[in-house]
């Protein structure tokens, strides 16, 4: 229902002893994901930062600068990646019909002709969903060949509560299909953050994975190397797939993903203005801006709740009495006027909704002072449809009387149970056309 943090999935996927790894990626599907997420071509400036090796390459933001790049770079052989924050970018179309996100070419003119057809236009990938997402760049890389391919990821692991390294010697492929199928292809090394990668647990990890004697040194330095970058930029997930050994005997990282904790913005300002908020939904992006948590769902009711904890309850007796949630929204412990207004347009702004149950626990705020600010925003958005209010805490009595006594389409109900059973039925009759002031049909 909520969505995945592959970072953390990938971490607790593989922690856990006496279940398979399979099992352990299914049991974590519930976590919210709460990283920020870049897009390839910065993480490839951050790896040259940290002096790793990877392809040559540059990103271009036109056509014309994408047939400038292909000619710096000085070679025949290229790939052109259009950059959108999803994964399955090879297998996917573009809305104008072009078939494939990451595509070989062979000269700058071909770079000029596959940017001029990606830039601007919506990818379509089995993560994004019908919509896509746009495409604003493109990333332009020689091509190189691989001795071998391997997966290494650096993790924050919750159950550990430490960083974890997982790697596998089956890179360039999907590696939750590896964890399904072969999971004893998968090695699970936890780090000890007072005493971090030494030089033995970076050198046994390239050992295991199958690198050449003569790439062990420089894949023990690229490891430790990416360690660093964990560390000093407050990440959550390091994953490269694959990490290869070229032909000339290199070790290289030929694709990067990189996901970055929230709660360290504040003293990660340039990794944070990285951040595409085009590849996210405006409506988040329009929350996390007001200091709301949002996440829109499939629904068809309306939440707007203090509290994540409880903002789950009230999804949840939604469910259990047959409705279906539109949204969650936790505006915090400071539900003021101000954020009620914000969050109501927010849930609005979704032509499915038919109800909105507002589940306010008035401790930090009194309840008198939230349904004030319910009745005005009510009026001032000129709301046809149901809600109901169930406030609970200081002067909940004096909120009680002013919803009842505002004559407006607002229920104060104050037991949870009864509160989510005349949701779930309003919602109903505003479907079905009965509703005063709301379409037919």
């Amino acid at each position: 229902m909520y969505r995945l943090g592959r970072s953390r999935a990938l971490a607790s996927a593989f922690s856990a002893p006496k279940v398979s790894p399979s099992a352990r990626l299914q049991s974590i599907a519930q976590q919210q994901r709460r990283a920020l997420s870049i897009h390839e071509y910065r993480s490839a400036d951050l790896l040259r930062q940290y002096g790793i090796d990877l392809p040559k390459g540059s990103v271009a933001t036109t056509a014309a600068e994408a047939e400038a790049v292909a000619k710096s770079i000085g070679t025949d052989d290229m790939v052109i990646k259009a950059q959108v924050l999803a994964g399955g970018r090879g297998k996917g179309s573009f809305d104008n019909g072009l078939k494939g996100g990451v595509r070989v070419i062979y000269s700058p003119t071909e770079a000029k002709m596959f940017a001029d057809q990606m830039i601007g236009h919506k990818l379509i990938t089995k993560q994004t969903g019908a919509g896509g997402r746009l495409c604003n760049a493109v990333y332009i890389c020689e091509r190189k060949f691989a001795r071998r391919e391997f997966y290494l990821a650096i993790l924050m692991d919750r159950a550990s509560q430490g960083p974890v390294i997982v790697s596998s010697s089956q890179g360039g492929m999907d590696i939750e299909g590896v964890a399904k199928e072969n999971p004893d292809a998968i090695t699970t090394t936890y780090i000890d953050i007072n005493v971090g990668v030494t030089d033995e647990i970076a050198r046994g990890i390239a050992t295991k994975l199958g690198f050449s004697e003569q790439c062990i040194e420089d894949a023990k330095d690229t490891i430790k190397n990416l360690y660093t970058i964990f560390l000093e930029k407050d990440a959550t997930q390091i994953e490269i797939n694959p990490l290869s050994e070229t032909s000339d005997h290199k070790v290289m990282c030929m694709d990067a993903k990189f996901g970055f904790d929230d709660n360290a913005d504040f003293r990660q300002k340039e990794v944070f203005e990285w951040r595409d908020t085009t590849q996210e939904d405006p409506e988040e992006v329009r929350a996390a801006e007001a200091g709301l948590n949002f996440i829109k769902l499939d629904g068809d009711i309306g939440c707007l709740v203090n509290g994540a904890g409880l903002a789950m309850a009230t999804m949840d007796i939604i469910k259990l009495n047959g409705g279906q949630p539109a949204n969650f929204l936790d505006v915090g412990g400071g539900a003021t006027p101000a954020a009620i207004k914000e969050a109501f347009e927010l849930i609005t702004s979704d032509p499915k909704v038919t109800a909105i149950f507002v589940n306010i626990f008035g401790g930090i705020v009194r309840c008198d002072a939230i349904a004030h600010g319910l009745i005005n925003t009510v009026k001032t958005l000129d709301l046809k449809i149901p809600i109901i209010a169930r406030l609970q805490g200081t002067n909940m009595e004096q909120a009680h009387q002013l919803i009842n006594e505002s004559g407006m389409k607002i229920f104060s109900i104050d037991d949870l149970q009864s509160a989510a059973e005349r949701a779930v039925q309003l919602s109903k009759v505003v479907k079905m056309g009965a509703w005063p002031d709301c379409p037919e049909g």
